[in-house]
Order: C-alpha cells, then structure tokens, then sequence
C-alpha cells in the first residue's frame, strides 16, 4: 500500500524521543576512562566481519568470541562443533536485524519465505521443502531464543531485537539441546540486563518510505539485587510491487517489537531472568509476479484448458505481460501476511558448587492472520485461499551442567514441549471460476460448473497436538590434555494427534436445482473442496546420539570427528488427502559423519576453518504436489520417500591485519540430493507423459549447490571531536548463490539463474559509541533476482521477486 500503518507517527515520535538523552552527553569531555574503552570499541568493531566468518576469530586484544553451543561459555574455536557467530557489532555493520538477511553472511543458511507460515529454513540443504508448510509437520532446523524453542518457522520471521550474538550450528543436534532437530540449530542470545545504566539508540531512513527505530535500555532498579532492560524497535516501508488492479503498492512492510526483561540476583550463586515480549507485523502481500508462460508441453503437445486458454474465454481479460522485474502484479482479491508473536519466559541458574543447575520454564503464543488471491490474476476466480493459525506452546527444560576443572565435564537434562495449532482454512471462488476452470472437453455443461463454483466457499479446521518428553546428556572425557572424547544420548517420546474437518459454508443451494444438475454440480465441488472429517494420531519413541574425537594438535588448532544419529519427529498429515495416504507421517532417521579443522595462525590474526560431511536420511519427509487425476485441480500433502543424501564441504577464513581492518570469506558446498525416488511428482512441462518420474540423484529444491560469502571492515581515525576520537569507517560484503530449483517437481521452469548481492555501509563515529552516523545501500548494484519460481500445470509461472537497491542513513548512540 502507499501508506503507513495508522499508528507510525507516534511510534516515529517515541524513537526520537529515546535519542534525545546522547544529545546533550556529546559535547561532554572523555574521560580517561573512556578514551580506554574507546580504543577498545573501536578493535571490536573492526573485528565483526571476521567473527561471522571464522565463526570464533578473535578479537585483536586477543579476547575470544565466546558460545554457548555446549551449553556452557567456552572459546567458540575449542567447540568441536561446524558453526557461524554474528555477534552484535556485526548486525550493526551490516544492518541484518531478520533471518532472512542473516542468511547472507552464513553460506550453509537457506530461508526462503513464501510468507511468514510458509518460511522454509535449512541448513546443509536439509531442514524443511520448499513447499506450503504443513501444521502437522516440525522443521529439521531448531529456531531458540534465549533457550527458547520456537515451535513454527514463522515466528523467525519478526525483526531480531537487542541481540548479542547469533550461532548457527550445523548438523543434528539433540543431546543438547532441548527439542531433537536433525539439520543444525539457530542460537539466538539477547542482551542480558545491566546493573550499570546503558543506552543505546539508533534512527535510519531510507528510499521507500523506509524508516526504523530501535532503541534499549536497562540499569539498576535495587543495587546489586534487580536489575532491568527494555527493548524496542518499529519499522516501516512502502512496497516494492504495485497492484495494476488495485492501484496500489504491495509488499510492504511494517514491524514493531518491544522486549522487557528482568534480572535477579539473591545471592552470588543463584540468578534469574524473567523475559516477555510482543511482536506485530503486517505485510500487503503476497502478490504474485507473472514470470514466464509455457503453451506446450515439452514435446510440442499443446497443453489442454492451458493460461492461455483460460484467458481467452474473457473478452475484458487481457493476457499478463511477462516482465516480472517491471514488479507488477494484477491480483483483485484482498491479500495481507499479517502476525503477531508473543511469550513470556524464566531462567533460573543456580550454582550448586561443582555444577550448574538451570530451569527455563517458557509459554508462547503465535497468530497467524493471512488472506491470498489463490490465482493471482485480475479475475475474481479464487478469492481466498488461506489458512489461518493459532499456535500455542508450553517448555520445560531442567539442565545440571558440570563446573570443574577435572578430566571429565557433562551435561544432562530433561525436556518436555506442549504445542497446539489451531488452523482455519478458508477457500472461496468467484463469478469467473466456472468458466476459468472449465475444460472446453468437458462433458458437464457449464451451468452445472456456475452451480457449483459461483460464490462457493468452503472452510476447514484443523488442531495437531504434539506432547514431546526428553532426556538427553552429553559428556566429555579428557584423555589427555588434548585429547577428548565426546559422547551423547537422547530419548525422546512424542504423542501426536490431530483431526481435520471440512465443510461447505456457502454457494448455490443445490437441493433448488435439477436433480441431474445438482449431481453434477455436487462432483465438482467434490473434485476441489471435498466434505471430510478424520482423526488421527501416534506415539513415537526413539534415541539418538553422537560421538566425537577432538584433538588439540597444537595450541591454536582443533582436529575432529563426529559421528551422530538423529531422528526427526514424525508428523500429521491434516489436509485433503487422497485415498490410500496414509494421515500419519513417520519420523525421518539420520545417520551424519563429520570431519573438521579449527586453526588460528600468526598470531591469531587468522583463522582458518574447514569441515567436510556426509548425512544419509531414510524416510524422508517430502512435499508432494500434483494433478489430481482427470480433474483441474492440485493438492498437496507430506509422505516419506527411501532417501535423501547430503554431502559437502564448508571453509570460513578471516584476516585481521590490524586494529582498523578485517576480511573475511566463506564457502559452502552442498550436494543435496535424492537417493531413492522414484515415484516423485511429474513436472508440469512433463504431464503428458505420466504422472510420476524419477528424481533419484537431482538436487533437492531451495539447495544451490555453491553459496559464498565476501566481506570487510575497514577505518581509519579522523582526529578529534569534542574530546573524543572520530573514526572514519567503511563496511562491504558480498554474498552468492549458484542456480537452484524451488518446485518439488524439479520443474526447469523454476529455476532460479545464480545470482549475487553486495551491500555497503560507510560512515563516521566517535570511538566510544556515542555518535555514529552513516550511509547504506542495500543490493548495491541494483541486481534484479527471484526468490522463488512457481510453475502451474497451467504453464504460468508466477514468482517472488527479490528486493531492489534500496538506499538511506542511520544515526546511532551509545551511552
């Protein structure tokens, strides 16, 4: 839309308001005290880029980025483990504050977001399908904050608040973490509170109406005893689409969140940290962008009741121009990606001597509000298509961590997760469905198709439940100094049950019609929206573990080994199924093998990472899309295939010359692909020649094959300003991805060509934080690229097109 949500003007006033305290603070002398830590910030920030890279480059004092992978706090280049660390200075260099950017500074993180419920998240290729998301199915890839698992890939996709660092572990992780996930996990960790009062602020504008807010605060409430943070951020853009037939812009943008926190601290052995938090976002999208049309099968065959075809039964419709980065779409019904998340958490650590004790107790909420135009032209023929969520979780984690210095350290724990989602469907058809979807072959007549479509609307519910109970442990023996062996456990039992219901709210009366007529009228309605009711459920019980051998071949150089199993929970198919599918989907297994090299060189201004694995998956969940046989419709649904395997190599290196300049790179190499399938879906080009083909051995959609990473950070001083050093500093990084197909056919008309995006950051800044103000761009280069590509067995290729160059300033403040 061309317009900013209602309420943007005040959240505009409340952010500058928060800014107001660095005003007067600037023209303040530095102490000697700051001039210190200035000359300290100003080494952290320069060290940004190669942290992400190296996933632990030091900082050039020689500090360590410390994770919490292990679930305790140790040298991320001690972590036997292949993971990435953003920490906090490098979102702020890059400006990445969503998921979905962060993907561009870590090469083995794929998410693509059709819309928020519909977000696909994978590492080393595996993870979830690129596909509509299925209630009753969980992602391979854990999304945690602040120890919290996030039950939906949805709830991701708000804008990151306050952050202090972000670890992306890569393979099956489990006997750490509370929920089993079979592809990698994301770690997300926010600032904590501070006894010592802080501020920090930050204001950016840009093209597009683009503006954001953030700001955090957090002091003392009682000394030494209570301590709290408030955090906050609202953003705003117009849209990058426009709607011809609606005459406005789509794909807009708006989010605001705010986190509050408290810490509490009895005694020097017991902390704990209660947390809630509430996030809106509203997006007019999706709107669909024509991208490309095929008439033909690929043998030559006209295809039957094509786009084309379609189009020209309507006098007024006039067939879409194909020009998708012109960045228009022509969709008549209403469409909004609309959401909030919210919950409210609390940790409680508790040093018992020679261990640690941690609870973390969490309830969650997430609502999911959408509508869609399901066939993404001007005609009114599917005028809802959408499937609304109310999900809701319950935690319970109990953690004894060891706290010793001797040869042998554990953690073991317990687990249990509650989730609910309660899904309404709704699909709806208008007054040009009948002979938009009626072949002209077709024997019933075209009364019957009016009968049955005009105004027809049927709604569908839907509740999978899960109920998951865990133990898991992990131990670390110490051989020698420099030898360890590590060895996991986890079972896990899990309790899945869930109905659907499908109904006809409205339409035609049929019983007013010809009983020869309403028979007829009666079949097509069950061709596209049959009345169903059906429940479903089972308990599943596994274990899986890992076993690891690191060795400390020098001081500054880790060699491992890993081998883990994994299992990822199976699921409930809650959708209109055909016959002989089975409802319940069963858990996927994994076996993965890992080698790696964490190095550090002269001086630790190099470091130097590489891993290589191999990860072998039976019962694979896939999506299945295809032509419901002798009908015009497609449906959906998740079923196990033989195999999938995933291999590849992964290299990150940073270079730190000096206290003023940092480079990084990273590559991933991901061979992904299917090891048994035989009966996969046909391809729509392909339709005519069966409907099954064999993918075994094609790559897995959403996989590019080649993804890397290029990036540095460089400054230089300015002299003085107001007693305070000024810097001047430059950011830029590119990231790449080779081609990849994002249909679960393997359709050629949905691959995406390779592309490449670079952003640049420059600006100037006192050294102590305290004033920092800079320019950005976004896509530097302008660079035009899709996100996904659909093909319809129309032969009409609808797309989602990637973001333009955008440009803008950020004024930030730290006190």
């Amino acid at each position: 839309m061309n317009r900013f949500s209602p309420d943007h003007h005040l959240k505009f006033l409340l952010g500058a308001a928060l800014l107001l305290p660095a005003a007067p603070a600037f023209a303040a002398e530095a102490t000697a005290e700051e001039t210190s830590a200035a000359a300290d910030g100003a080494a952290d920030e320069s060290a940004a880029g190669a942290a992400v890279a190296a996933a632990s480059a030091a900082s050039y004092d020689g500090a360590e980025i410390i994770v919490s992978a292990r679930r305790r706090d140790e040298s991320a280049q001690d972590v036997p483990i292949a993971l990435s660390v953003v920490g906090a200075s490098q979102l702020e260099a890059t400006g990445n504050y969503s998921l979905t950017q962060i993907q561009q500074i870590v090469p083995s993180l794929q998410v693509f977001s059709f819309n928020p419920r519909n977000t696909n998240i994978n590492i080393r290729g595996l993870g979830s399908n690129v596909a509509l998301t299925n209630d009753g199915l969980e992602n391979g890839v854990g999304f945690y904050v602040d120890n919290v698992y996030y039950g939906r890939p949805g709830q991701s996709q708000f804008d990151l608040v306050d952050l202090q660092q972000i670890e992306v572990l890569r393979g099956p992780q489990g006997t750490l973490f509370g929920k089993n996930t079979t592809s990698g996990a994301i770690n997300i960790t926010s600032r904590k509170p501070s006894f010592d009062p802080e501020f920090s602020g930050e204001a950016s504008v840009g093209d597009y109406g683009y503006y954001q807010l953030r700001a955090s605060a957090s002091g003392a409430l009682i000394d030494d005893l209570l301590a709290i943070r408030i955090s906050g951020s609202s953003t705003e853009r117009r849209g990058f689409l426009y709607n011809d037939t609606q005459k406005e812009r789509a794909q807009d943008y708006s989010n605001w969140s705010v986190r509050g926190q408290l810490l509490f601290t009895p005694t020097p052995n017991l902390e704990a940290r209660i947390i809630g938090d509430f996030s809106r976002q509203k997006q007019n999208h999706v709107l669909n962008v024509f991208a490309d049309y095929f008439g033909s099968y690929d043998n030559g065959t006209a295809i039957p009741n094509s786009f084309a075809e379609r189009a020209a039964r309507f006098p007024g419709y006039s067939f879409p121009t194909i020009d998708p980065f012109a960045r228009r779409g022509e969709a008549d019904s209403h469409y909004q990606s609309n959401m909030d998340g919210y919950g409210v958490s609390g940790q409680v650590d508790w040093d018992v001597g020679a261990a640690k004790l941690t609870s973390i107790t969490a309830y969650r909420w997430w609502d999911w509000n959408p509508a869609n135009d399901g066939d993404s032209t001007s005609l009114p023929v599917i005028v809802k298509a959408q499937q609304s969520n109310r999900q809701r979780q319950f935690s319970q984690e109990l953690r004894l961590a060891s706290d010793t210095d001797g040869p042998i350290d554990y953690v073991v724990g317990a687990y249990y997760f509650w989730q609910i989602i309660r899904g309404r469907g709704a699909s709806a058809y208008g007054p040009a469905a009948a002979l938009w979807n009626r072949p002209a072959t077709s024997p019933i007549p075209l009364a019957a198709w009016e009968a049955a479509l005009n105004g027809f609307e049927a709604n569908s519910t839907s509740d999978p439940r899960t109920k998951s109970y865990a133990l898991f442990g992990q131990l670390d023996w110490k051989f020698t100094d420099r030898l360890t062996l590590t060895a996991g456990l986890r079972y896990t039992r899990e309790k899945k049950s869930g109905s659907f219901t499908q109904i006809h709210v409205a339409g035609t009366n049929l019983a007013t019609l010809p009983a020869g007529l309403a028979a007829q009228a009666a079949a097509l309605r069950a061709q596209f929206n049959p009345v169903t009711n059906y429940s479903t459920g089972f308990t599943d019980n596994s274990v899986s573990g890992l076993a690891t051998l690191s060795w400390q071949f020098s001081d500054d150089a880790l060699a491992y080994a890993t081998y883990s199993r994994g299992n990822k929970s199976g699921g409930l198919n809650l959708t209109n199924l055909p016959a002989g599918i089975d409802p319940d989907v069963a858990p996927e297994k994994v076996d993965s093998y890992e080698l790696g090299i964490k190095s550090q060189w002269f001086d630790k201004a190099v470091t130097l990472n590489v891993a290589g694995y191999w990860t072998e998956i039976s019962d694979y969940q896939t999506a299945i899309t295809e032509q419901v046989p002798n009908t015009v419709n497609v449906r959906q649904y998740i079923a196990n295939i033989p195999g999938v395997r995933s291999r590849g190599v992964e290299g990150d290196l940073s270079y730190a010359p000096s206290d003023r300049a940092s480079f990084y790179a990273s590559i991933a190499y991901a061979d992904t692909t299917y090891s048994d399938y035989r009966t996969a879906p046909q391809a729509p080009e392909r339709l005519n020649q069966g409907g099954i083909q064999d993918l075994t051995g094609e790559q897995l959609p959403g996989v590019p094959k080649l993804t890397y990473t290029l990036g540095g950070d460089v400054s230089a001083p300015l002299g003085n300003l107001g007693g305070r050093n000024l810097s001047l500093y430059g950011h830029a990084d590119y990231s790449h991805r080779s081609t990849f197909n994002t249909s679960s056919t393997d359709s050629r008309y949905a691959d995406v060509p390779a592309y490449g995006i670079a952003n640049a950051r420059i600006g100037i800044r006192t050294d102590d934080g305290l004033f920092d103000l800079s320019l950005w761009a976004r896509n530097l280069f302008d660079k035009d690229y899709f996100q996904t590509l659909s093909p319809g067995v129309t032969g009409i290729v609808t797309s989602l097109i990637g973001e333009p160059r955008t440009i803008g300033a950020t004024l930030r403040t730290k006190l």
